[in-house]
């Protein structure tokens, strides 16, 4: 089994380049998945469970939180359910044993045992706010500064959610098999040479 994990900043081409890999290679692909798995499991509406997990502070939960992760009282109920949900999603789709590609969830952390390919994904913050400019729906209508603003607080959240699990700094090269710069490239034309890495990575680790 062959898994590879993907972190990235918002608005970097992460979620794209994960989708391409996973088409090229034939993996199955977890990404919107994860949420819709945990809502249903939950009871709860998708949106929710999205806002609870991408864009609620977690600056407040102390980081013990990552050596017991059912074992702070005082963490907020519903988030603890949900990170103990997501948890055991990701660990379940590790568990099925089949190739994939999963984006963030920290599942790089979380599925360490199994060895995954980590990748983490970057740009410059213009390149990522005329991306998110682009992309966004008609009815946003941010501002430029708006929108940076936004993929600042977006990032903020996940560096917060990666030290409470990891206790390392998010994007810290040494927690990442390979880290890459979208700035200059198409995802389309950049996901072929990744994803051979990726395999030639998996086939050396083999030897």
């Amino acid at each position: 089994m062959r898994i590879i994990t993907i972190s990235r900043e918002f608005g970097s081409g992460g979620r794209e380049l994960g989708r391409r890999m996973s088409d090229l290679l034939g993996y199955e692909y977890f990404d919107r998945e994860i949420i819709s798995a945990i809502a249903k499991n939950r009871g709860m509406d998708e949106a929710y469970v999205e806002n609870m997990l991408e864009n609620q502070s977690w600056k407040g939960i102390p980081l013990h939180y990552r050596s017991s992760i059912s074992g702070s009282a005082a963490l907020q109920r519903s988030k603890t359910n949900l990170l103990l949900e997501e948890r055991q999603v990701i660990e379940a789709i590790a568990g099925a044993g089949k190739d994939c590609v999963i984006v963030g969830r920290s599942a790089g952390i979380l599925l360490r045992d199994y060895s995954p390919f980590r990748l983490f994904v970057a740009a410059d913050l213009d390149v990522r706010v005329r991306r998110c400019l682009e992309r966004a729906r008609k009815d946003e209508r941010l501002s430029q500064k708006e929108m940076e603003r936004k993929i600042r607080g977006i990032d903020k959240n996940r560096a917060q959610m990666h030290e409470l699990i990891a206790g390392s700094a998010w994007g810290e090269r040494n927690a990442y098999h390979l880290t890459v710069n979208t700035s200059d490239w198409e995802i389309k034309q950049l996901a072929p040479a990744v994803a051979e890495f990726a395999v030639r990575w998996f086939e050396r680790k083999l030897e």
